[in-house]
């Protein structure tokens, strides 16, 4: 019992144990954050995925809206040229344990916050710092705007049926993989590639 308080200790703090040798290196938290609405009962639930980079786990957390017989993409909901946190509730969270490129954006390891901005034929994709706010649109304050990597865009295609509820899945591609954005006819691929 003494041994692993010590140890618990040690790894919060991020020192070394007496009783272990070396340091004790932290590792982020990669469970889904949920803030401010509970689990049970959310109209668009938390859900995650998990995918290989270079023999690395990369994983997503989002919330997953549904149509519920409203245009969303390009509607009053998620309209073209705004911004737009790439599902619902909390932003959509990747935790990138290996420098990574996406989309051409300079990822370092770490913990990101995934935003969007739909077009009708691309999309804009931002990767930001800040993971700690709250979904909400208005709430990417400017803030939170310094806090951006980067932004690219990348293109969009049709969807070859409808998708009720969004999204979002995984393509493996050799040592990279995309990041598929599917819902109602439209579909995005976010290329996340091992950083050279």
């Amino acid at each position: 019992m003494y041994f692993a308080a010590i140890f618990t200790l040690s790894a919060v703090l991020g020192g070394t144990s007496p009783a272990l040798p070396g340091p004790v290196t932290p590792h982020p938290s990669t469970a889904c954050p949920s803030r401010n609405v509970p689990l049970e009962g959310r109209k668009s639930p938390l859900d995650s995925l998990t995918f290989q980079v270079a023999n690395q786990s990369v994983k997503v957390c989002y919330g997953r809206p549904s149509s519920r017989g409203r245009v969303m993409l390009g509607g009053k909901d998620v309209p073209y040229g705004t911004l737009w946190r790439t599902g619902a509730n909390e932003p959509t969270i990747f935790y990138a344990p290996i420098a990574l490129k996406v989309a051409g954006i300079a990822v370092p390891p770490g913990t990101y916050s995934l935003y969007t901005v739909p077009g009708r034929t691309e999309w804009e994709i931002i990767v930001n710092r800040s993971i700690s706010q709250w979904g909400k649109e208005d709430n990417y304050t400017a803030k939170v705007k310094a806090q951006e990597l980067g932004r690219a865009k990348v293109k969009s295609e049709s969807a070859t049926s409808p998708i009720e509820t969004f999204t979002i899945r995984a393509e493996p591609d050799g040592n990279s993989a995309n990041l598929v954005l599917e819902w109602e006819k439209t579909r995005v691929k976010i290329p996340f590639q091992a950083a050279k």
